[in-house]
């Protein structure tokens, strides 16, 4: 049996994180994916990374971080972003105000992160799409 072709209802914009300070949120992504920053509004902020992908930033005066890990709920999201070499991303997302959320393992293909609002997202290596 076939499968029946799924219809188009619209296309992706962008992928929106709240955040207390989104020029500061953009700004920090920028600093790891490239591209350009600019603020629609005081409470929206775009960035356009290389690709053309968007990540928009809304402000959220009452943003609380998810926690990460938490046992008793689930994360709101991550980004996984694809690096060449991991150890040297690890330095320059750390020198743009990342914290490290969990310890290497050997056998992962990934590092855990948290930005500067607290949301995680992960370095992600030697991985295939």
């Amino acid at each position: 049996m076939a499968a029946t072709p799924m219809v188009m209802i619209g296309t992706l914009r962008s992928v929106v994180v709240d955040c207390r300070d989104p020029k500061a949120l953009a700004t920090f992504y920028a600093g790891v994916l490239g591209g350009d920053v600019r603020a629609e509004e005081d409470d929206w902020v775009v960035l356009t990374e290389p690709s053309g992908r968007r990540l928009a930033f809304q402000r959220s005066p009452e943003h609380q971080p998810p926690e990460f890990p938490d046992p008793s709920g689930s994360q709101q999201f991550h980004l996984d972003i694809r690096v060449d070499d991991v150890d040297a991303a690890e330095r320059q997302v750390l020198d743009l105000g990342a914290t490290r959320v969990t310890e290497a393992e050997e056998d992962d293909d990934f590092r855990v992160y948290r930005d500067p609002a607290g949301h995680t997202f992960c370095l992600v290596f030697d991985v295939d799409d």
